[in-house]
C-alpha cells in the first residue's frame, strides 16, 4: 500500500492526520501548527501556481508548500 499524504487530498476532501514524517525541523514546525495524530483537515484554496496550498483545520487556515505537505501522512 502506498503512502497518502495532504498533497493528494481533492479541493474540500477531508483527511486525517496519521503520521507526520521527515526532517526533525519540519517535523516540529508541523506539529507545532496543531497537526497531530486524529487531526481532521482539507485542502481549500491553491495559488495560481499551484504551491503552497491552504488547508484548513483546528478552526485555522495554514498555507503548506508542497515539500512540507508531504511529510504528513492521512489515512
Amino acid at each position: 500500500m502506498s503512502r497518502r499524504t495532504i498533497n493528494t487530498l481533492a479541493m474540500e476532501e477531508i483527511g486525517i492526520v496519521s503520521k507526520i514524517i521527515g526532517e526533525e525541523t519540519i517535523k516540529r514546525r508541523l506539529l507545532d501548527l496543531g497537526l497531530i495524530e486524529g487531526t481532521e483537515i482539507k485542502p481549500v484554496l491553491i495559488s495560481p501556481s499551484g504551491d503552497p496550498r491552504a488547508f484548513e483545520f483546528r478552526g485555522g487556515l495554514i498555507a503548506i508548500r508542497k515539500e512540507d505537505a508531504e511529510n504528513v501522512e492521512i489515512r
